[in-house]
């Protein structure tokens, strides 16, 4: 690889590293904002306000917020009901704020699980998200078939005891690729989505299935073969009885022969991984 492609790709990565950080600072700038009787509305468009003023004006996805037992989805059987709600905000209820930016092109999609004061059982969760982060990077390496890792995520939920929630998102995704969007001053949105980034992804979809594969990594129709080299948000989502706990980030997909390399986290300095190093160092 010449130094000319190689500065490129640094680029490249680095800029979806700066969308991802960002949309992280948003996600804790708000949640310390949080207070009993804020709605998922609210939350949502405080969310939206942080971030267009630091120049996003285009997403793949709005900002959503889940409250409570909406952190599992409970009573939620269709997209729309995803959708942030007038459910307000109680001490001791858990909270996921969840979002897409695209900033200056670059995609992320990340997710990021609070709660209003101490709850044991939301600490254990978040806790047990970082096993599935593992195990996802491990068997990446290892060019295990996307079949193959799913079900190993789905194994371990049943082993920890949780219900996986992503099967409840549009096709039951647990990750899907992100990349390059046309930069734009104004999207428009359908059903929560930015229109531009879906015509893309159904672009992709169309093509993948007449080539064997997909940007989609979900359930149905998984292909047995590993994740193509590129960008995958990946976004594992607990949940036990009315709590729930997720994250979301972009795993990197390489074609090198180095083990290393071939797989990796786009960034290691994200609140839940520095959330679970504090818990080692205590």
């Amino acid at each position: 690889m010449t130094s000319a492609v190689t500065s490129a790709r640094t680029a490249e990565l680095r800029g979806f590293r700066d969308v991802q950080r960002l949309a992280y600072a948003c996600a804790e700038a708000v949640a310390a904002q949080l207070k009993p009787g804020v709605t998922e509305r609210e939350a949502a468009r405080m969310q939206r306000r942080w971030l267009h003023g630091r120049g996003v004006r285009d997403w793949f996805r709005p900002p959503f917020a889940w409250f409570g037992d909406r952190t599992v989805f409970a009573g939620i059987r269709t997209p729309l009901g995803l959708l942030p709600s007038d459910r307000r905000l109680e001490p001791g209820m858990p909270f996921i704020l969840d979002m897409a930016p695209v900033h200056h092109g670059f995609t992320a999609d990340v997710g990021y699980a609070g709660c209003l004061g101490p709850h044991p059982l939301h600490d254990r969760i978040l806790a047990d998200l970082r096993a599935h982060r593992e195990l996802v990077l491990r068997e990446v390496r290892e060019r295990r078939s996307l079949k193959e890792i799913h079900e190993d995520v789905d194994r371990l939920m049943v082993r920890q005891g949780y219900a996986g929630r992503h099967r409840t998102y549009p096709f039951g995704v647990i990750a899907h690729e992100v990349g390059r969007v046309r930069q734009r001053r104004r999207t428009p949105a359908l059903l929560g989505f930015g229109a531009q980034a879906l015509r893309g992804l159904a672009s992709d979809a169309l093509r993948g299935h007449r080539e064997g594969r997909s940007p989609l990594w979900s359930p149905y129709r998984l292909p047995d073969r590993p994740p193509r080299p590129g960008l995958w948000a990946v976004e594992p989502h607990l949940g036990f009885r009315g709590t729930g706990a997720k994250f979301g980030e972009i795993l990197v997909v390489t074609d090198s022969r180095d083990r290393e390399q071939s797989a990796f986290w786009l960034d290691d300095d994200l609140p839940h991984v520095r959330r679970w190093a504090e818990e080692d160092a205590a």
